[in-house]
């Protein structure tokens, strides 16, 4: 019968099929995932087709591919064919009997997903449907429910980007946004990281919105305003930014026509008029109005209507926090403001996160609220504990309470700056990056535990190789003129040399290197030699601190020490540190001769020592006054700090050390005083030096 089996063919697949279902699983075919043999069908008349050419290769249980007999043949570890056939073999779907399961298999290449482009096609779906429907809830909920919160800086790139091509009402929407899912869905260093990414991406932008410098300088001021970036991320980002950047433009756009305006709050909330939303300002008003009357009153019911007909439930902790400070001012209100934020906890109306968001602002502020309330940190302390016994306030807000619980709140920040200090220097070890390490230690923010950085820094050192002590010797010299100040720097050593004697046990020579470091920062211009008489009495007499300030006092006053110190460790940036005075000297020389600008600051910063730019500016101002090229050097001046090579601190310090060598300028240069004072006055103009450094000067008799 015309595409059925002749009996012959159906004899020799039973006998296949029972020999096949006899062998242990190791042997049998079908018992692993396997190429497929399919099982062809007879032809017309009984006869069999030709074999498939569906499969050419199998699989060997040893994992090896090997490669079939011509037809399918057999041959060692091969089954052979079952059935002979000759010719090429096509399976036909009009065939009565067509199986699609008979159809070879074709293996197809899947496309690995990037997690960042699945994120970036899902957030761009929220955004738009939030601009249709302006519900800050249902946003957030998408966001938190998407999950990936490590790309939320993407967020908000896309979602500024997106409201910068349209209209006023969006931009604004935009911005509410941002506000309500600060802290809560959004923390603020992915807030931080989300404009970063804004303002390096400002060049792009401006290709298609011609007005991109503007639009996004109005959202970094109203993100600002709205309290979701701090202030001082300003200059730490104009910082970062190359100054010919439109990023750096977008900073001082911000910085100049926005918040440094009269009023600018109130004109940068309403910079986008006609907006759907009422602006944060008006929100406050109303939150004021509302407990105002609350205290009044005493009608709790009808205090968290009003709070709740606001429908700002992403602003609630702007209940929190106004109810707080009205509690701390006015004891007679106090009791009732607590049953307030009870009763609005308990009916859900202020949820969790916003509570301790509140309490957290609250906490935040309350040395400015101190000023006016002097009771403000003892009364909140008493608050806190109340909150937490009634369930209202979540327990995961420690604020231990007493001088005894500010204590364990400034041990907690102290151990927590150290175990992140030990990341900074190991990295700093493996990759050489001073501004990176500047970088991440003023994000620290803990300025007044600078001493505890130095003295761990140097600790460190001590127990690496001589190319370490090098490397922290630099990048000491490189903190003194950005951060540290002179007196951090000796209460450091004063730190080291008391526990000098506990180093020893398990470095020997820690005190003749510990004198070299001394010595070292005197001769770095780090230290004064007036100051190792300051930290050695500081320190226990007859100590081992104090015969390592005597060693480094005699290391400073032997021959040739200068040049001995700069290469204690054998070479390394010591060397640099000599051979970078050469070749400023050189390229001013050059400057000199050719006039070309640009040709200098490339040198400059070729050179590959941004901390040691002052020398660049001292022997530059020096050049000036011999050779009478005024100009000249205070043209290349004013392109290196425009380029950003030199910065601000680096001019400064460049200056002082003029001013500090004056007298000895001056009999060479009878006028350099005069001269000194004339490029002050004109670093003053365009911004290079720093107003304190001004100040000292019209107090300093030698320009008088």
């Amino acid at each position: 019968m015309e595409g059925f089996l002749t009996d012959a063919q159906r004899e020799m697949l039973k006998v296949a099929t029972e020999t096949a279902e006899n062998l242990p699983p190791s042997q049998n075919p079908h018992s692993v995932l396997h190429t497929s043999h399919h099982l062809p069908k007879a032809s017309a008349g009984g006869k069999p087709s030709g074999g498939s050419n569906a499969v050419k290769h199998r699989r060997s249980h040893a994992g090896r591919s090997i490669r079939s007999k011509k037809d399918g043949g057999g041959g060692k570890g091969n089954w052979g064919k079952l059935i002979d056939t000759d010719g090429d073999y096509h399976i036909d779907p009009n065939d009565p009997n067509y199986d699609s399961g008979e159809e070879p298999f074709e293996l197809v290449g899947a496309t690995v997903s990037d997690p960042l482009d699945d994120y970036k096609k899902a957030v761009a779906s929220i955004i738009e449907e939030y601009f249709s429907t302006g519900d800050v809830d249902v946003a957030a909920a998408d966001l938190i429910e998407l999950g990936s919160s490590e790309y939320h800086p993407y967020f908000i790139k896309r979602l500024v980007s997106v409201s910068m091509d349209r209209h006023d009402k969006e931009k604004e929407m935009a911005s509410v946004l941002l506000s309500a899912l600060y802290a809560d869905v959004i923390n603020p260093n992915q807030i931080r990281d989300g404009f970063v990414l804004l303002l390096e991406s400002a060049d792009d932008f401006v290709v298609d919105i011609p007005d991109a410098v503007n639009v996004i300088a109005l959202f970094l001021a109203r993100a600002v305003v709205d309290e979701i970036l701090p202030p001082a991320f300003l200059p730490r980002a104009a910082k970062a930014l190359p100054v010919t950047s439109k990023g750096y433009q977008v900073v001082q756009t911000a910085e100049k026509s926005y918040l440094s305006a009269a009023h600018h709050a109130e004109l940068v909330e309403r910079r986008w008029g006609g907006q759907t939303r009422t602006t944060v300002e008006e929100v406050k008003k109303k939150i004021s109005d509302i407990l105002k009357e609350y205290v009044e009153t005493g009608e709790t019911y009808e205090a968290c209507h009003c709070v709740r007909e606001l429908g700002v439930s992403f602003f609630h902790h702007e209940v929190v926090k106004r109810a707080l400070v009205i509690a701390l001012e006015n004891n007679a209100a106090e009791a009732p403001v607590l049953k307030l934020l009870k009763e609005a906890a308990a009916e859900n109306l202020i949820s969790s996160s916003q509570m301790v968001k509140g309490f957290s602002r609250l906490r935040e502020s309350l040395d400015d609220l101190a000023l006016d309330i002097p009771s403000a940190k003892t009364k909140f302390d008493l608050i806190v504990p109340k909150a937490i016994s009634g369930g209202w306030l979540d327990a995961s807000f420690s604020y231990p309470s007493g001088e005894c619980g500010r204590q364990q709140v400034e041990d907690e920040k102290l151990k927590r700056f150290k175990e992140e200090i030990l990341t900074i220097i190991h990295e700093y070890f493996n990759s050489d990056d001073i501004p990176e390490l500047i970088r991440s230690l003023e994000d620290l923010g803990a300025p007044e535990y600078n001493p505890i950085f130095l003295k761990k820094l140097i600790t460190l050192a001590l127990d690496r190789k001589n190319h370490e002590k090098e490397m922290a010797s630099v990048l000491l010299s490189a903190l003194h003129i950005e951060m540290f100040t002179t007196e951090d720097v000796a209460d450091g050593f004063v730190m080291l040399l008391e526990s000098a004697e506990d180093t020893a046990l398990d470095i020997l020579d820690a005190s003749n290197e510990l004198a070299l470091f001394l010595a070292r920062a005197v001769i770095d211009d780090v230290l004064a030699p007036f100051n190792l008489e300051e930290i050695s009495s500081k320190l226990r007499p007859n100590s081992s601190g104090t015969e390592t300030v005597k060693m480094a006092r005699s290391l400073i006053f032997a021959r040739h020490a200068g040049e001995r110190l700069l290469r204690c460790w054998g070479g390394g940036s010591g060397w640099a540190v000599e051979d970078a005075k050469d070749k400023i000297s050189n390229l001013l020389e050059e400057y000199e001769s050719s006039g070309l600008v640009s040709e200098a600051c490339k040198c400059i910063r070729e050179l590959g020592m941004p901390f040691f730019n002052h020398e660049v500016v001292k022997k530059a101002l020096v050049m000036g006054m011999e050779k009478k090229k005024d100009k000249m050097m205070l043209d290349l001046l004013q392109e290196s700090f425009g380029e950003g090579l030199v910065t601000t601190n680096q001019m400064t310090k460049g200056f002082t050390r003029v001013k500090d060598g004056l007298e000895d300028l001056a009999l060479d240069i009878p006028n350099a005083k005069e001269k000194f004072k004339d490029y002050v006055e004109h670093g003053k103009k365009n911004g290079w030096v720093s107003s304190s450094f001004v100040t000292s000067l019209t107090e300093d008799a030698n320009l008088g």
